[in-house]
């Protein structure tokens, strides 16, 4: 099964990126790509995104760490991110699993944009930062 990789800097503390990733519930306040979420029942969820509806399950969460998650309906079919601390800033790893080689370069670029919005959300609330004042489209 193809997957790809996409690390970034991040210059916020370990335990906010990992709030942020962890609060699927605020996803479409900072992600580009997500447009709604709705709970099921506690780790299960139906994601409104730009390339349509997935369900997403919770498989791993280990605090400040990790997160995995098992998607279905969508491009992916696995998702998880790591968080490794690097100095004063985190390094950010966002890991996914497809079964079409040939998206290889599209999911590529979905984790680099996925990335980049983690990394402006997480610095912008790191500076003090009102969610409620963030603005993903900028």
């Amino acid at each position: 099964m193809p997957r790809i990789e996409r690390k970034i800097e991040v210059n916020a503390s370990q335990k906010r990126i990992f709030e942020i990733l962890d609060n699927v519930d605020d996803s479409p306040i900072w992600n580009l790509v997500i447009n709604s979420v709705k709970k099921l029942e506690e780790g299960k969820y139906v994601i409104d995104t730009t390339v349509g509806e997935t369900r997403s399950t919770r498989l791993e969460t280990v605090p400040n760490d990790r997160i995995s998650t098992k998607q279905e309906g969508g491009p992916m079919s696995a998702i998880g991110y790591v968080l490794s601390p690097k100095g004063d800033s985190v390094e950010v790893m966002i890991w996914g699993e497809f079964d079409n080689e040939k998206m290889e370069k599209a999911m590529g670029k979905a984790g680099e944009i996925f990335i980049e919005s983690l990394k402006k959300f997480a610095e912008f609330l790191e500076e003090g930062g009102n969610p409620d004042d963030y603005d993903k489209k900028k």
